[in-house]
């Protein structure tokens, strides 16, 4: 089952546009959403969201267009976001108060059981929260209404290593039992190769790629040669850098003849993310 099917997708704004923005979320995966700072990818997640209008395309989730089933749709939607303060001082038990009467399947018992889990104490405030308990609460806000959907932005963003291998713990917990997929919005692209099943690579308002992470990282080799052999292979290149030892390009997989003056490696999605946006590309 499709959880989340996002079909060409438009928006246009003054010094930037979604263009045909598509890719799709199976049920109980998690798909890494990629791209640099100014790529789209909260203005793509506020238009799944329905946050923002969108110019054309449809989004559906759960076989819903999001426009037309907003409400009800929301039921079955989580989201947690790195950036994003509560009120920050009320204490956890008055703010969870004013939240659950909105969602219809609030289930009691299990937001109990994920406070325990996450170790979070209803009498303190959200300013005495850290980032990483921030995130906790809102993941066990969305637990406990039956979200069936998790849209993360950005949530392990300014959280040290060892709070970071937590989240994605518990992330990776989420969907064991198959009912739960999360979109999982991030430029941490460490966090994806520990728990991401599928990537999507957003580039400047485009889908550069939506595929299986080891078909995504497959896709493309590191090339490294002498200089001199730059200009024979320079037309394929995504983009390269030359230092003192010689060059090393992105290539795509499909574009290479294996030859004895180059050397090739597996890239992973860091280095994917920075030579596809360099400007000195070959072409994108």
């Amino acid at each position: 089952m499709l959880m989340l099917d996002v079909k060409n997708v438009c928006k246009k704004f003054d010094h930037f546009q979604l263009d045909n923005v598509s890719f799709q979320v199976e049920q109980g995966y998690i798909m890494g959403f990629i791209g640099s700072n100014g790529a789209g990818k909260t203005t793509t997640i506020k238009s799944i969201l329905n946050l923002i209008t969108i110019d054309s395309g449809e989004i559906h989730i759960m076989g819903k267009n999001v426009a037309e089933h907003e409400v009800e749709l929301k039921q079955y939607i989580g989201s947690a976001f790195g950036n994003i303060d509560f009120y920050k001082r009320s204490k956890i038990r008055t703010l969870t108060q004013v939240i659950k009467p909105f969602y219809k399947n609030w289930n009691e018992e299990a937001y109990r059981r994920y406070l325990q889990k996450f170790g979070l104490i209803e009498d303190k405030k959200i300013a005495e929260l850290s980032t990483g308990m921030k995130v906790k609460y809102n993941l066990a806000l969305a637990m406990s209404h039956g979200a069936k959907l998790l849209i993360l932005d950005e949530p392990t963003s300014g959280l040290d290593p060892a709070a970071r291998d937590d989240l994605l713990e518990i992330f990776r917990e989420l969907v064991q039992d198959g009912e739960i997929s999360i979109l999982f919005s991030t430029h941490i692209t460490s966090d994806l190769e520990k728990c991401a099943d599928y990537i999507t690579y957003l580039h400047e308002g485009r889908i550069i790629n939506s595929a299986e992470k080891e078909e995504f990282v497959e896709a493309y080799r590191l090339v490294n040669g002498k200089t001199e052999d730059l200009e024979s292979i320079k037309h394929q290149l995504i983009s390269y850098r030359v230092n003192s030892f010689g060059f090393t390009g992105l290539i795509r997989t499909q574009d290479l003849t294996p030859a004895p003056a180059f050397r090739t490696t597996v890239p992973n999605l860091e280095e994917i993310m920075i030579y596809h946006s360099k400007k000195e590309a070959a072409h994108v």
